[in-house]
């Protein structure tokens, strides 16, 4: 079994978390999977807009809560967007194509991946993003796990 490793970052603004998903961007190797988790409103969307652009993705990135997933090609890498939140079965990922995507020469990012856990791979790359409102409004909580080398 591989050995879990664990980052915690903390950030207190929106800028600080935008950057610190534009550094993880940058170094993203091809074929990672990047699962995202954490309540409405943390700053998943945040950190993704970092990633996209530290992936050189120019063009607005949007969560695809409606649409399941949203690929951007303008990039260093393809970035395949995924919001699983609204996924009923994982049957429904399957129809998508998601193998495609998570296997593919492209990077992964889905948000609310702990509901389709069953179906990601073992050496995906877990960030939860968390507040505290006792350390302020802006202050995030970043813990990364199994994912030491893209940072």
């Amino acid at each position: 079994m591989k050995e879990q490793l664990e980052k915690i970052i903390e950030t207190f603004s929106y800028e600080e978390t935008f950057a610190l998903g534009e550094t993880i961007g940058q170094k993203v190797a091809p074929k990672s999977v990047i699962c995202l988790d954490g309540d409405l409103g943390v700053g998943k969307t945040v950190f993704t807009q970092g990633f996209a652009k530290g992936l050189g993705i120019a063009e607005a990135v949007n969560s695809p809560t409606f649409t399941i997933v949203q690929q951007y090609d303008c990039g260093r890498l393809p970035l395949y967007h995924f919001d699983v939140y609204r996924i009923g079965d994982i049957e429904e990922m399957e129809e998508i194509g998601y193998e495609d995507c998570f296997y593919g020469d492209g990077v992964s990012l889905v948000e609310w991946a702990k509901l389709i856990k069953e179906i990601i791979p073992e050496d995906a790359i877990w960030i939860t993003i968390e507040k505290d409102l006792e350390k302020g409004f802006d202050y995030r909580k970043i813990i990364i796990r199994n994912g030491e080398s893209c940072i």
